[in-house]
């Protein structure tokens, strides 16, 4: 309790660090919310100037901005289609189709409360048990489970938003194919860049989703228009009621669950956080075909899970001094600029720093319950702008965020190319979701099997000596086999119904 109001103290009592506070909240919620640019820009910009900072203040200033930043994205991606950063992706799955179904403040409201309770939880946990579950993720998690867990994912993606097996399947295919453009991470060989220098460094993934996202709607929306058929987003902004929320608790606290310990894992982070807890969402659900059209837990199951992840990246870092992602690194590069460097002795010789800057991060959480109420009942409102006059708004956002990750048009090119790439496919049934996943967790999946291999001295049966391993590859083949049973035994009810033969790709 001491270290708790010893915390409440450092945050709420001194008005410079309160300042901040305010200051990285909102910072963290616009940069947020702008595609490409996102909160680590932002992080970027602001390191050289905590120099002029105590160690405190710059830790929680980055701390909060972390979490601000990972919820700021859900709001384009629910309203525009366009997430602010990778790790909002999943929002569009199903945000975007509630709002146009005139569900814009439900889906809001529903990313507000998961990613403040998902924040929030994360949080609890970390305050409580930061040093015991850093040790147990590092022993029990190396590069072969991660490698597994990423193959456990991919498994469910062919089944979401796709019109048949064989059409979600090739579009994972499709985003695998993209992840290899570049430089293999085993001996750095250029692979698949047609000879050019600016491919080697790989195709961004922000772009490609801006692109499969952002310019391929416009397009849709465009042809709707010139059609005679687009019908204007209705305005909605009724928050989600408790018994909405409260019929989703066990994919509530499933998200938790999974956002917290992909949290833990270097390099892991809230990206993979929520396309694993949408993907689970899927996975469990007994009408796994309502995701992709605008349910309430397509929006929730991701925005739990990338928030729990918040405040799990900083598990590893306080207590082992190991960054989880682009952000924490840029903590611990605040540390090390004040002459401290994390890990278990930090407990004992900064105790004030560390629960300065875990009820900084609680009170973040909290604090996004309040500004998303008010941004619900605001920002919806622009959706009463003429698309005509919000499509050159929606393509210009695109590619500054396109070009700002980089500073390359290649990424410009790459990010038109998809869109229209993504038109054509999704009118031919293919699933966006699908390919976005391919690319996001190929990159992911390909540097953890390489890790893995020397570690299991260039065995692939020494996948079956590691117990966690082994579970997540048999969960991976046991779900492919339950998928493609599911949609035989579907085909043969409805040719049985139309007198037709059984089609198994159906």
């Amino acid at each position: 309790m001491s270290d708790l109001i010893t915390g409440l103290s450092g945050v709420l009592l001194d008005p410079a660090t309160l300042g901040l506070f305010v200051f990285a909240l909102i910072g963290g919620i616009v940069f947020g919310s702008i595609p490409g640019i996102s909160g680590v820009t932002l992080a970027a910009i602001l390191l050289p100037f905590t120099a002029g900072m105590s160690t405190t203040q710059a830790v929680m200033t980055f701390a909060v901005l972390y979490v601000s930043s990972v919820y700021g994205g859900a709001i384009t991606a629910i309203l525009f289609n366009i997430p602010g950063s990778p790790n909002n992706a999943p929002a569009c799955f199903d945000g975007y189709p509630m709002t146009l179904n005139g569900q814009s403040g439900k889906a809001i409201g529903a990313a507000v409360t998961a990613s403040a309770l998902g924040g929030t939880v994360s949080a609890l946990v970390m305050m409580l048990a930061t040093e015991s579950i850093a040790g147990w993720a590092v022993r029990a998690f190396g590069p072969p489970e991660i490698f597994a867990l990423v193959v456990f994912g991919l498994t469910v993606a062919g089944a979401v938003g796709a019109q048949t097996l064989s059409h979600g399947w090739l579009s994972v295919c499709l985003g695998l194919l993209l992840a290899t453009i570049g430089t293999s991470p085993a001996g750095n060989v250029p692979r698949f860049n047609m000879g050019s220098t600016y491919l080697m460094g790989g195709i961004e993934f922000v772009a490609i989703i801006l692109g499969v996202f952002a310019v391929s709607e416009v397009l849709k929306q465009g042809q709707h228009i010139a059609e005679g058929i687009r019908v204007p987003p209705k305005i909605g902004i009724d928050f989600p009621s408790f018994a909405e929320f409260w019929a989703l608790k066990l994919a509530v606290f499933r998200s938790i669950i999974i956002g917290f310990f992909s949290g833990i894992l270097p390099g892991i982070g809230a990206t993979l956080a929520a396309f694993l807890g949408y993907n689970e969402a899927v996975r469990w659900s007994r009408n796994p075909k309502k995701f992709g059209t605008g349910t309430l837990e397509g929006v929730v199951a991701p925005e739990v899970a990338n928030n729990a992840a918040t405040g799990a990246a900083m598990v590893p870092l306080l207590a082992l001094g190991i960054p989880g992602g682009a952000l924490t690194a840029m903590m611990l590069a605040a540390f090390q600029m004040h002459g401290l460097d994390p890990g278990p002795a930090l407990f004992m010789t900064s105790r004030e720093l560390v629960w300065t800057v875990f009820v900084a991060m609680l009170l973040a959480n909290m604090s996004i319950m309040l500004l998303g109420y008010l941004e619900t009942k605001t920002i919806v409102h622009l959706l009463r702008i003429p698309f005509p006059l919000l499509a050159p708004i929606i393509l210009m956002l695109g590619i500054i965020g396109a070009y700002a990750v980089r500073n390359l048009m290649l990424d410009v090119w790459v990010m038109l190319i998809a869109g229209i790439a993504a038109f054509v496919l999704r009118g031919r049934g293919y699933s966006m979701a699908g390919v976005v996943l391919g690319v996001i967790l190929g990159q992911i999946g390909e540097g953890a099997f390489v890790k893995a291999m020397p570690i299991m001295n260039y065995e692939l049966t020494g996948f079956l000596y590691r117990p966690v391993a082994l579970v997540l590859l048999l969960g991976a083949v046991l779900s492919v086999a339950i998928s493609a049973f599911q949609r035989v035994r579907r085909a043969r009810k409805e040719a049985g119904r139309d007198g037709l033969p059984a089609d198994a790709s159906a």
